[in-house]
């Protein structure tokens, strides 16, 4: 069995007006959110053995404020180009190529993608993944390659206001 947690990246600033999409950072309300919801997993006991991530600055600092509440390092972030304004292939993709080791991975990324992606999966389905919610999902593969292909179980949804 092995599982998947797709996480928006918390939320962003918007305070530089010429700054590009791809390099916003997060506001301090993001910056609060991603702790909070990384605790969330660890109180439910949930092991991530893989953060992937986009590059984008606030899809790439979310990911790292996880890794920090699970006691990792930066460089225990995989980055995936294609998760940066991604469709479904790229989430395959980026799934796919995940190390064989992990029974768990957090794939971080953007909307509307991630939403999308996110319904193609089970019959759950979510209107729209807001800043930091988590949609996570089980396969039984023995191999990450094998995820496309395969019956996948809703596990969970939460998202920062949802308590």
């Amino acid at each position: 069995m092995k599982s998947v947690i797709l996480i928006r990246h918390a939320k962003s600033s918007w305070a530089e007006i010429g700054l590009s999409d791809f390099d916003r950072p997060l506001n301090d309300r993001g910056k609060e959110d991603a702790p909070r919801m990384a605790k969330r997993l660890l109180d439910k006991a949930v092991a991530i053995d893989a953060f992937i991530s986009s590059p984008a600055k606030r899809a790439k600092k979310t990911a790292s404020l996880f890794i920090s509440e699970y006691g990792g390092h930066k460089d225990d972030l995989i980055l995936v180009p294609e998760l940066y304004h991604a469709g479904a292939d790229a989430f395959f993709h980026a799934i796919a190529q995940a190390p064989s080791r992990a029974k768990t991975i957090a794939v971080f990324s953007h909307n509307p993608g991630i939403t999308d992606f996110a319904n193609q999966l089970t019959d759950a389905r979510v209107d729209d993944m807001p800043t930091c919610a988590m949609f996570a999902v089980r396969a039984d593969i023995a191999n990450w390659n094998e995820f496309r292909d395969a019956a996948k179980q809703f596990w969970f949804f939460d998202f920062p206001k949802s308590r």
